[in-house]
C-alpha cells in the first residue's frame, strides 16, 4: 500500500528524516508516535504531495486513494451535508455530470459507476458520520459559517471519513471531540477495514484502533507490531538491550585503550598496541541508550488548609440570569479530592470550572470559599491570551515579580525549558510548548486546588505522562475536565456527571460510562426517528394542502421516471449481449431523455419537500 525508501528531508536547516524506511501494507492499522517536533504531520504532507522530499521517495499502490481531514473547510453558507457529501469527489463530479450530459452510453456508465460506489445511500451514510459526532439533524442542514472553528474541524473529519479512501490518514482527530463523540469515533475506527494510518497522543485509542505502532526515532521509522502498550514494552526490552551491549563494548573498548596507554611506548609491545588500536578504530560501538528526556513536572506543595475548601449552597450558574447553565448545586470540595467531571460538551463541565475559579459569579445560592485558598487555572483558550511578542523567560520574569535570572530559570526548567526554549519567542512555540507555559504559570502560586480544562490537548505522549505523574505527586485537590481516558483513570478517584442542568456523583467508572453514553446515544436515534415518523403519520391524518398534494403527484412522477429509467437500462443490457446494437442505440437515446427528465422532476420534487417543512 505505502513504501518509503531513504525519505530524506530537511525544514529550516534541520533535518527531520534521514534515509528513512516504512512499508505499510494493505489493511494495517498504524499508529504514528514521537516527541512534539520530530516531523509527524510533516510525514503526512510529504504522503499527501504537500511537500517534496529532499531525498528518497514515497510510492503508493496504484489507483490508491488517500484522505486526511483538510484545514481548507469553506466558511459560506453551505450546509454541513453538503460539505461532506462533496468529499466523496467521485460521486460528486458524477451526479453533476449526470444532469448535464446527453451521451447515452456515458449515462449507462454513470449510472452503473453511481451504482458501484453507493452513491445513492451516500446521504444516509453521511448524516450517521455527522450524528456520530454530534450534529443533530438541524444542525447538519445549518451553514457551516455559523460553526466556531473546534465544529468545523469536526465536520473536516467527517468528510475524511465519509470517503472511505485507501489509506485514511489522521492527524490527532480526538483534539476537537468531547468524550462522546470520542467514543463513537474510536468504535467507527475499530470498525474501519481499509489502511489507516494515525497520529494520536491518546494511549486507549491507539491501544483500540491500531494494529501496529510506527516510532519516529533519531530521523528514522522504526515499526513495531501490535497496540501502543506492546509497542512500549518491546521498545524498553530492546533499549535495555542495547544499553548492556553499549556497557558490554565500551567496557571492552576500555580494556583495550588500558593496554594500549601501558604497552604502545614499549618497542616489544608496540606492535600488539597498534593493533589493538587499529581493533577499536573498526568497532562497531551500538549506541547507548539516550532517553527521551522529558522533564519531570513538578507542582508545589501548599500549606495544607481545614477542610471544606470550597461548599455550593443551591447555587444556579449560567451566563444569563433567565437562562442558568447549571442550577441547585449542592457540592463541596475538600483538599485531598481529585475529581473528574464527565458530560457531553454544552451540559456545563466548564462552566462549572469558571464557576470553581471564581471566572463567573452565581446567579443564586451561596459559595464558600476558605479565605487562603489559592487557585490554579488552565484552559486551553489562555494559550490565545499569551503575549506572543514576549519569550518565556520574558512573560515568567513578568509573573515572579523581580526574582533573579536564576530562579526565573529554574522555574521554566520544571517544565521542560531549557535555555534554548526560555528564550524563544512565544509566537514560535508548538501548542504542546505553549500548554507547558501555562502549567508553569499555574504553579507559581502553589495552589490548594488545580482546575484543569482539557490540559493534553497538544502534549505528546511523554509530556502527558509526566502531567500525570505530577498531579498524583501534588497535594492539593484537583478538578479535571479531560477527554483522556487514561489520564482520568490514572488521576481522578471520584467521577461527577455534569448532565441535565446539574451535576452529581457518578458512581460508576469511565468504561461504565462509555457504555452509557452509547445507549445514549442509540436511544436518541430511535426517538429522532420515531418522531420523524410520528410527525409523518400526523400529517396524513390531517387533510391534505394543496401543496401536499402538488408534492404527493410530483413523487409519484419520480417513482414512475425511476421504473421507467431501470426498464430501459434492463432492456439495453439484454440487446448488448445478444449483440442488438442498432435498437440499443435508439433505446439509450431515449435513457438520456428519461434520465434528464428525471431529473428535473427529482429537484422540482426536492423543493417542494423544502416548502413542505418551512410551512410545518
Amino acid at each position: 500500500m505505502l513504501t518509503i525508501n531513504d525519505l530524506t528531508y530537511l525544514i529550516g536547516g534541520r533535518t527531520l528524516f534521514d534515509k528513512a524506511n516504512l512499508s505499510i501494507s494493505a489493511g494495517h492499522r498504524v499508529g504514528l508516535v514521537g516527541p512534539n517536533g520530530t516531523g509527524k504531520s510533516t510525514l503526512f504532507k510529504l504522503i499527501s504531495g504537500e511537500l517534496k522530499p529532499d531525498g528518497g521517495e514515497i510510492t503508493l499502490s496504484n489507483r490508491a486513494t488517500v484522505g486526511w481531514v483538510r484545514q481548507d473547510i469553506p466558511e459560506d453558507d453551505t450546509p454541513l451535508i453538503d460539505i461532506v457529501l462533496a468529499a466523496d469527489t467521485e460521486r460528486a463530479a458524477l451526479m453533476k455530470e449526470a444532469e448535464t450530459t446527453e451521451d447515452a452510453e456515458r449515462i449507462g456508465y454513470i449510472y452503473s459507476r453511481l451504482e458501484e460506489i453507493g452513491a445513492y445511500e451516500a446521504p444516509s451514510r453521511a448524516q450517521s458520520i455527522l450524528a456520530g459526532l454530534g450534529f443533530n439533524d438541524e444542525a447538519q442542514n445549518s451553514a457551516i459559517s455559523t460553526f466556531s472553528g473546534g465544529w468545523r474541524m469536526r465536520v473536516a473529519l467527517a468528510a475524511a471519513l465519509f470517503r472511505q479512501p485507501d489509506l485514511l490518514m489522521l492527524d490527532e482527530p480526538t483534539n476537537h471531540l468531547d468524550f462522546e463523540a470520542m467514543v463513537w469515533l474510536e468504535n467507527y475506527l475499530m470498525r474501519y477495514d481499509k489502511t489507516m494510518l494515525i497520529i494520536s497522543h491518546d494511549r486507549d485509542i491507539l491501544n483500540k484502533t491500531v494494529s501496529h505502532i510506527v516510532h519516529l526515532e533519531n530521523k528514522t521509522l522504526v515499526s513495531y507490531t501490535g497496540t501502543y502498550d506492546q509497542f512500549e514494552r518491546r521498545r524498553a526490552e530492546r533499549l535495555l538491550n542495547q544499553q548492556a551491549m553499549h556497557e558490554k563494548q565500551m567496557a571492552q573498548k576500555d580494556k583495550m585503550m588500558k593496554f594500549v596507554d601501558r604497552f604502545r611506548a614499549k618497542a616489544s609491545k608496540a606492535r600488539q598496541a597498534q593493533s589493538r588500536l587499529k581493533a577499536i578504530e573498526k568497532m562497531d560501538i551500538v549506541d547507548a541508550v539516550i532517553a527521551d528526556r522529558v522533564t519531570a513536572f513538578i507542582f508545589p506543595k501548599p500549606e495544607e488548609l481545614l477542610s471544606p475548601m470550597i461548599t455550593l449552597e443551591n447555587v444556579d450558574v449560567g451566563y444569563a440570569k433567565d437562562a442558568p447553565v447549571l442550577k441547585k448545586l449542592n457540592l463541596r470540595i475538600d483538599m485531598d479530592d481529585r475529581i473528574a467531571l464527565l458530560g457531553a460538551n454544552g451540559n456545563g463541565k466548564s462552566t462549572l470550572v469558571k464557576l470553581l475559579s471564581g471566572r463567573l459569579a452565581p446567579l443564586s445560592g451561596k459559595i464558600h470559599k476558605s479565605s487562603k485558598m489559592r487557585v490554579g487555572y488552565f484552559a486551553q483558550h489562555q494559550t490565545e491570551e499569551l503575549d506572543v511578542t514576549l519569550t518565556p523567560f520574558q512573560l515568567m520574569s513578568n509573573a515572579m515579580k523581580g526574582q533573579g535570572e536564576a530562579k526565573v530559570r529554574a522555574a521554566l526548567g520544571k517544565f521542560g525549558f531549557d535555555r534554548h526554549k526560555a528564550d524563544t519567542r512565544i509566537a514560535e512555540l508548538s501548542g504542546g510548548e505553549k500548554s507547558r507555559l501555562l502549567l508553569c504559570l499555574m504553579a507559581l502560586d502553589a495552589s490548594h486546588i488545580m482546575l484543569l480544562d482539557e490540559p493534553t490537548n497538544h502534549l505528546d505522549m511523554d509530556a502527558r505522562e509526566a502531567l500525570m505523574q505530577a498531579l498524583n505527586n501534588y497535594e492539593g485537590a484537583v478538578i479535571l475536565v479531560s477527554h483522556d481516558p487514561h489520564l482520568v483513570d490514572s488521576v481522578a478517584d471520584r467521577l461527577w456527571l455534569v448532565a441535565d442542568g446539574g451535576c452529581n456523583p457518578y458512581e460508576e467508572d469511565v468504561e461504565a460510562y462509555k457504555a452509557l453514553v452509547v445507549r445514549q446515544r442509540r436511544k436518541e436515534r430511535t426517538e429522532a426517528r420515531n418522531a420523524t415518523k410520528e410527525k409523518k403519520a400526523q400529517r396524513g391524518k390531517n387533510k391534505a394542502s394543496p401543496l401536499e398534494k402538488e408534492t404527493k403527484a410530483q413523487e409519484q412522477k419520480v417513482y414512475d421516471l425511476t421504473q421507467q429509467r431501470d426498464a430501459l437500462e434492463n432492456q439495453i443490457a439484454v440487446l448488448s449481449g445478444n449483440g442488438g446494437g442498432k435498437e440499443a442505440v435508439d433505446l439509450n437515446k431515449t435513457l438520456a431523455r428519461t434520465v434528464k427528465e428525471l431529473a428535473e422532476a427529482e429537484e422540482k420534487w426536492i423543493l417542494m419537500q423544502e416548502k413542505l417543512e418551512a410551512e410545518s
